[in-house]
């Protein structure tokens, strides 16, 4: 399992923070990577929430199907996603600090994959890394942004 974290103080109260990070209505207009969100069952942000989100990456759309599987408000929340032999998990963890809010994002992938599509998985991983680091800091810096202006 490749795992990467990454965090962002953020100048704006938890709630904020937590609002934004839920708004998948919204998600769209807050995270510059996303070009379309289709919710496909729940309404609001709770454990088992479905959409499709689409993100440009290098250049070319990629959609996956998310669902909520964990819900702690205002502290926690963890996505799920599978994209042929890879499943993704994505957790969000918002903590108070003097100043505002602590935003942690942690990305983990775990891969089922076996022969030569495992070896080429293993090729293909540093860029995945570098792909993947830039746009958790991407997230970071919109809902930062979209926190901080609320």
């Amino acid at each position: 399992m490749n795992s990467f974290t990454a965090q962002r103080e953020i100048e704006a109260p938890v709630e904020h923070v937590w609002d934004v990070l839920t708004d998948l209505d919204g998600a769209v207009e807050i995270l510059s990577g996303v070009t379309r969100i289709e919710r496909l069952d729940g309404a609001g942000y709770a454990v088992g929430t479905r959409w499709r989100e689409t993100r440009k990456i290098m250049g070319k759309e990629a959609t996956e199907e998310m669902v909520v599987t964990e819900v702690e408000p205002r502290r926690r929340t963890v996505i799920a996603a599978e994209a042929g032999d890879i499943s993704y998990r994505t957790e969000f963890t918002v903590a108070p600090t003097a100043t505002g809010t602590l935003l942690t994002m942690t990305f983990a992938g775990t891969s089922n994959a076996t022969g030569v599509r495992a070896l080429l998985e293993k090729l293909m991983a540093p860029l995945g890394t570098a792909v993947t680091r830039k746009m958790m800091t991407a997230d970071l810096a919109d809902i930062a942004r979209a926190a901080q202006a609320r």
